[in-house]
């Protein structure tokens, strides 16, 4: 179930971001648009592509993401989760701003600029960068819950103390694969 919650996650994570992202560009190409109609099918586009796939994947990444704490509760106790759920927020926060400016723009109410729209579109691509580097690289002190592995003398010891490390996880592969043989 994990796996499939995670999935559901990353495609929630395409949506809201990709449509934000996409969003923010239309925008800026709004704010320089000077035919009327094309303005006015700019804003649907963007009203279109808010409500159609930015706010049903980020409602999916919410949902998704409580699932999966779910499973681990003791998660909660990372401190690089802290510093995600942090970002998630202030995405959440760029995300009505996008989406009240966008409004109000589309029916004439204020007036944007491009480079208000691209600050915007950089802001919300620095928060996206924040969290792949929090949720990959797992700073801050995580810890890790490595598996002890049954081996005599120090070859153990010695595959335990490097936790990280590609040619630490393909030893322990071979060793796991030997055993097998």
């Amino acid at each position: 179930m994990v796996a499939w919650t995670l999935v559901f996650h990353v495609i929630g994570l395409v949506f809201w971001l990709g449509s934000l992202l996409a969003v923010t560009h239309i925008l800026a190409a709004h704010a320089e648009e000077p035919s009327t109609e094309a303005r006015a099918g700019m804003a649907r586009l963007e009203s279109r592509l808010l409500k159609g796939l930015a706010h049903p994947g980020a409602a999916l990444m919410v949902i998704t993401g409580f699932l999966l704490v779910g499973e681990d509760p003791h998660v909660l106790r990372e401190a690089w989760l802290h510093g995600k759920l942090l970002l998630v927020i202030i995405l959440i926060v760029l995300d009505l701003r996008v989406t009240f400016r966008a409004k109000a723009f589309g029916a004439g109410k204020i007036e944007m600029t491009r480079r208000e729209c691209m600050a915007l579109h950089g802001a919300i691509a620095l928060v996206f960068f924040g969290i792949l580097i929090l949720v990959l690289i797992k700073p801050f002190g995580l810890q890790r819950r490595v598996a002890r592995l049954e081996m005599p003398g120090d070859l153990s010891a010695q595959l335990n103390s490097h936790r990280r490390g590609p040619w630490a996880i393909g030893l322990r592969h071979a060793m796991f694969h030997e055993s097998e043989n």
